[in-house]
C-alpha cells in the first residue's frame, strides 16, 4: 500500500470518526509498512500508540481490507527519528553524530515552560509548617513524597477545609522535590489551570500537543481537584491523564476541599482513581496547634518589627478566640503588628480587642444546641425525637454522643446546660460521651469523617 493510498483512505476514517477524533488520532499516522499481513503506522508518541489501537484499530482494520489489502491486523510504532520518546527523554539507541537527542533537563524546562506551572510561595515550606496533632498524618506523608523515591502511594490525596494547610503542603513538596531531584520535571497547578489549559488545546486543536505535555510529567500535583466537578469533558481529561502518569509510575498529588468521595458531582471513577492511594484528611487546628502557628509567626514578625513587646496572654486569646481558620488567624496577627507599629503601642489586649474587633465579632460562635441536633439527626438518618430521648440503642446512642461532642466544641454552653437540652441529662453523661468521641476518632475513621463533616456543615 503506498502512503496516496493511505491518504484516500483516511478520508473514508473521517466521515466515520468525525474531524476531531480525525484530527486528533487519525491524522497524525503515518504509513510505514505492509508485510507479512500486518500493516504498520508510525506514531508520535506510545501513549497515542496504544489509544489508537485500542479504539480505531478494528476500524482502520476493516477499511484496509475493504479497500482490497489483505491485512490481519495494524501495529503502531513510535518513529525511530522522533524527537522525544513517549517517557520524555532522548532515544539514545537512535541517537547519530548528525542527529544530535535532546537533553532530559533542556526538554523537562521547556514542557515546564509550556504548561505554565503556577508559582510556588517562597513561604510555604516544610521549616515554615508548624506540625501538631491535627496535621502531623498529612505532613509525614507529605515529607515521605517529597524524598523522590520509589511510588509507594500512589496518589496522594490531601483534604480539609479551608485555611488548614494543604495549599503550604503542597508547595513546600514541590520546592523539597526540586531541591532533592532537580531532574524530575515537576508540576504544579491549579485544578482550574488544568480546566483552562484543557479548553484552550480544545479551541485551538492542539490536544495531542496538550496530552504529551501533561503525559511527560514525573510528578504531577493539582490543588482544589473539587473545581473540575460537574465539569464532564475536564473530568474525562483528567482521568485519562491519571491513568496514563500512574501507568508510568509518575507520582500524583491531589489536594481537596473535602474526601473524595464526598466531592458532588464528581465522576464515580474519577473518585475510585483518588481513593486508591493515600488519603489524609487535615483536621481543624487545635488550641495547642493555633498557639504554636502563632508564636511561630512572632518570631517571624520580629525581624520586620524588633522593638515591639507583646503581653502575656494575647496568643492565647487569638488562639481561643479564631479557632476556624489559619488563614484568618495569620492575618489578624500582621494586622496587630502593623497596627501597633503605627500607633507606637505595645500590643496588649486592649489594643488586641479595639484593632481586631471585627475579626473577633465575625470569629464569635453562634450555632446552638438546637441547630447541632437538627444536622446531627438528619445526618444520621433519625428523628430528632431520638436525639433527645432516652433510648440507649447503639443506633441512637452513638449520634447522640456526636451531638454532644460537637455542642461542647462549638457552643460556649456548659455541661450542665448542654445536659438539659438533651433530654435533661446530668453533666457526668455529658462529660462521658464526649470523651467517648474524642476517643473513638484516634481509633474509628468513620467516626471520625463524621464529626468533621458535621462540623464543617456547621460552620459553613
Amino acid at each position: 500500500m503506498t502512503n496516496e493510498k493511505w491518504g484516500e483512505l483516511r478520508q473514508r476514517l473521517l466521515k466515520t470518526v468525525g474531524q476531531n477524533n480525525y484530527t486528533t488520532w487519525i491524522e497524525p499516522l503515518e504509513f510505514s509498512q505492509l508485510e507479512s499481513g500486518i500493516a504498520v503506522f508510525h506514531v508520535p508518541t506510545n501513549f497515542m500508540g496504544n489509544y489508537v489501537s485500542q479504539n480505531f484499530a478494528d476500524l482502520i482494520l476493516y477499511e484496509l481490507n475493504q479497500a482490497g489489502h489483505p491485512v490481519q491486523r495494524v501495529a503502531f510504532k513510535v518513529a525511530a527519528n522522533s524527537p522525544l520518546r513517549p517517557d520524555n527523554r532522548p532515544d539514545n539507541r537512535s541517537a547519530s553524530p548528525t542527529k544530535p537527542t535532546v537533553s532530559s533537563a533542556k526538554t523537562n524546562a521547556s514542557v515546564a515552560e509550556a504548561l505554565q506551572a503556577a508559582p510556588l510561595d517562597a513561604r510555604f515550606t516544610f521549616d515554615s509548617f508548624v506540625v501538631g496533632k491535627p496535621n502531623e498524618l498529612a505532613h509525614a506523608a507529605a515529607r515521605r513524597v517529597s524524598e523522590g523515591g520509589p511510588v509507594t502511594f500512589n496518589p496522594l490525596v490531601l483534604y480539609g477545609g479551608v485555611g488548614l494547610g494543604k495549599t503550604h503542603l503542597m508547595h513546600a513538596i514541590a520546592w523539597e522535590l526540586r531541591a532533592r531531584k532537580p531532574e524530575l520535571n515537576v508540576l504544579y497547578l491549579s485544578a482550574e489551570q488544568f480546566m483552562y489549559r484543557f479548553v484552550q488545546a480544545l479551541r485551538e486543536r492542539k490536544m495531542m500537543d496538550f496530552k504529551i505535555l501533561f503525559r511527560s510529567v514525573d510528578v504531577l500535583m493539582v490543588d482544589d481537584v473539587q473545581f473540575i466537578a460537574g465539569k464532564d469533558s475536564t473530568q474525562e481529561e483528567f482521568f485519562h491523564t491519571f491513568n496514563a502518569l500512574v501507568d508510568q509510575n509518575k507520582q500524583i498529588i491531589i489536594s481537596a476541599d473535602r474526601a473524595p468521595g464526598e466531592i458532588k458531582d464528581l465522576e464515580d471513577r474519577v473518585k475510585s482513581r483518588l481513593q486508591c492511594g493515600l488519603v489524609v484528611d487535615l483536621h481543624p487546628t487545635d488550641y495547642e496547634l493555633r498557639l504554636g502557628i502563632l508564636q511561630t509567626k512572632v518570631q517571624m514578625h520580629r525581624k520586620t518589627y524588633p522593638d515591639l513587646e507583646i503581653t502575656d496572654g494575647v496568643l492565647e486569646f487569638l488562639a481561643q478566640r479564631i479557632s476556624t481558620n489559619v488563614r484568618v488567624l495569620e492575618g489578624a496577627l500582621t494586622r496587630l503588628f502593623a497596627f501597633a507599629s503605627l500607633v507606637g503601642r505595645e500590643i496588649d489586649m486592649d489594643l488586641t480587642q479595639d484593632c481586631l474587633a471585627d475579626v473577633l465579632r465575625a470569629s464569635e460562635r453562634k450555632i446552638t444546641v438546637e441547630e447541632i441536633q437538627r444536622k446531627v439527626s438528619d445526618y444520621y438518618n433519625i428523628r430528632l425525637s431520638d436525639i433527645i430521648g432516652p433510648k440507649r440503642l447503639r443506633t441512637y446512642a452513638r449520634p447522640r454522643q456526636v451531638a454532644m461532642y460537637l455542642c461542647k466544641q462549638l457552643t460556649s454552653r456548659s455541661l450542665p446546660e448542654i445536659g438539659r437540652r438533651f433530654g435533661g441529662r446530668d453533666h457526668t453523661t455529658i462529660m462521658y460521651g464526649v470523651r467517648r468521641i474524642e476517643e473513638l476518632k484516634t481509633t474509628d475513621g468513620q467516626i471520625a469523617e463524621d464529626v468533621e463533616m458535621l462540623r464543617r456543615t456547621l460552620e459553613a
